[in-house]
């Protein structure tokens, strides 16, 4: 079975069944942690994919999983025009042998569809909570017995009585329902979330339940994607026709870039533009780069002052996301043209690294017709769009998290400096300069302080222990004391982050001496900042960017 996703003119297709005879569907129901189950399912070398809960019964068969997990999300299964499965879903999971996860609301959703009841709770849960398993259970098995496990909880509703077949086989320690199962129907449920981490034992109920419960065999393979993404894109650009590929010097476009040219050969043609939004220096390190380590043809284009005017006065960060993502699109339609005279052919391929949390953070919101996740932000990639392209887009890496990218660049030989840089967003520093970017010296600023602040972190062996690091421009200016005078000067916000694939992420609890150091470094070095703050928010609540 082939995915497509119908973004504008998106190509990205991924066979699923090629790679995988054990495919373990996840229906997406809008909680921001749904992917998050993705992810730990591929952690345990599963094929997982994932479709919107209200998606027709005929995608998800088509599929042809093993396994179903209902996600959780934010509605109650009680209110009108909650969310819920398409008529025939259980006659369909019957029939197939289909062993069905509800966690959270897909408990609730199980529970309410099979006859049982559901209530708003007396007392809300949310957050840790403390849970027994009990003896007996097929779902949590004989090394679960009686042991309490502490997991997290996030519901506001509670089940007040069981559909007929079903048992309770966890409890809280209010003695509130945590899980049931009914084995002979192989319906299972979760009232807490197994694929967070603060679930200390969540990926060993995942674990349990996927092998000894359902029979999954591990048989997910990157080198398998590999292959099968290689004849997907192929097959869309044909004998004749060429691709651009838009390179950042990022790990994302770099691996697409790398794998679309072993699918292609010189029918790609590379192009990097330097959008004036760059880090310091970083369009002569990428370039010398492209040419010396991955001998990728690579025309460079100047559009700094094309940006630039472009961004000037706008101070809304979803508007500036837009107006990049556009320009992006409008200099590949140029540089497309330019390689028609060329080549006698124009190119209809355009390229992009697009990752599955960029697709993930720019769902629509509910009642959009595609599911029920609440946006978070739109991404250059996805959101950033408009909505008319003359270039139909190849997005070879769409179904893939970050560390499933760098393990798939290591495959491909890209070299390990590429492979551990950062991630940078598409925007650039548009999103790291809060208001205008072309306000004053905000852009040469924030390029100085962020070089010293990862030269900082690379001269402290640190570089490779953070997930991302980066400094903000702030709109601020306070009020300090500089070689004895009274300054009035800019306050930048630094900030760096853990993370395993940019869904959640913690910050990173720099020794103080470090942070000191660094703040004085910066403060001596760079002419108009007198003031240093370390952001320690984590994801959620906030993003990773600031904007």
């Amino acid at each position: 079975m082939a995915i497509e996703e119908n973004n504008h003119n998106s190509n990205s297709i991924v066979n699923i069944n090629a790679i995988s005879d054990n495919v373990v569907l996840i229906l997406d129901f809008g909680s921001q942690y749904t992917h998050l189950i993705t992810r730990r399912i591929r952690q345990l070398a599963v094929c997982s994919v994932c479709l919107s809960g209200t998606s027709p019964l005929s995608a998800m068969a088509a599929l042809n999983p093993s396994v179903i997990i209902l996600s959780g999300g934010p509605h109650s299964v009680h209110e009108e025009g909650a969310p819920s499965l398409p008529d025939g879903f259980f006659d369909y999971v019957w029939e197939k042998g289909i062993h069905v996860l509800g966690i959270c609301y897909g408990l609730q959703l199980l529970v309410k569809m099979m006859g049982g009841e559901v209530k708003p709770a007396e007392s809300q849960e949310y957050g840790r909570m403390e849970v027994r398993t009990h003896e007996g259970s097929k779902l949590y098995g004989d090394i679960f017995v009686g042991e309490r496990q502490s997991v997290w909880m996030s519901h506001g509703d509670e089940v007040v009585r069981l559909p007929e077949g079903f048992v309770v086989v966890a409890t809280s320690l209010q003695n509130a329902i945590a899980a049931i199962e009914n084995p002979h129907k192989r319906l299972y449920g979760l009232q807490y979330h197994p694929e967070v981490t603060h679930s200390v034992l969540g990926m060993e109920t995942l674990r349990h339940f996927l092998f000894s419960v359902c029979g999954i065999i591990a048989d997910w393979k990157l080198e398998d994607v590999l292959e099968e993404q290689i004849q997907t894109v192929r097959a869309m650009v044909g004998p004749v026709d060429h691709a651009i590929c838009a390179l950042s010097g990022g790990v994302d476009s770099t691996v697409a870039a790398t794998l679309v040219h072993r699918a292609l050969g010189d029918k790609l043609h590379c192009v990097f533009v330097d959008n004036g939004l760059l880090r310091y220096k970083e369009r002569e390190r990428v370039m010398a780069t492209f040419k010396s380590d991955l001998h990728l043809p690579v025309t460079c284009i100047d559009a700094t002052e094309r940006f630039l005017n472009k961004l000037k006065g706008v101070t809304d960060p979803e508007r500036k996301r837009k107006i990049i993502g556009g320009e992006f699109i409008h200099i590949f339609d140029e540089f497309s043209l330019d390689l028609e005279k060329k080549l006698g052919r124009k190119p209809k391929f355009l390229v992009q690294g697009t990752l599955y949390p960029d697709v993930i953070e720019s769902c629509p919101p509910p009642g959009s017709g595609r599911n029920h996740s609440h946006t978070i932000k739109s991404h250059h990639n996805v959101g950033g769009l408009p909505e008319e392209m003359n270039l139909k887009l190849i997005e070879p890496l769409k179904w893939l998290f970050k560390d499933e990218v760098r393990k798939l660049g290591e495959i491909l030989s890209v070299p390990q400096g590429f492979l551990k840089r950062h991630p940078f967003p598409g925007p650039g520093l548009a999103v790291r300069i809060l208001g205008d970017v072309t306000e004053g010296n905000a852009l040469d600023t924030i390029r100085l302080v962020d070089e010293i602040f990862i030269n900082s972190i690379k001269d402290a062996g640190l570089y490779d222990s953070i997930w991302q690091a980066f400094a903000v421009f702030l709109p601020v200016k306070t009020v300090g004391v500089q070689g004895d005078k009274r300054t009035h000067s800019h306050a930048v916000a630094l900030r760096a982050i853990t993370s395993e694939d940019g869904m959640t992420a913690d910050w990173y609890q720099f020794d103080p001496k470090f942070l000191a150091e660094v703040s004085a470094k910066i403060c001596n070095s760079v002419r108009g900042v007198n003031r240093i703050v370390y952001d320690i928010t984590s994801k959620p609540p906030s993003t990773v960017e600031w904007e």
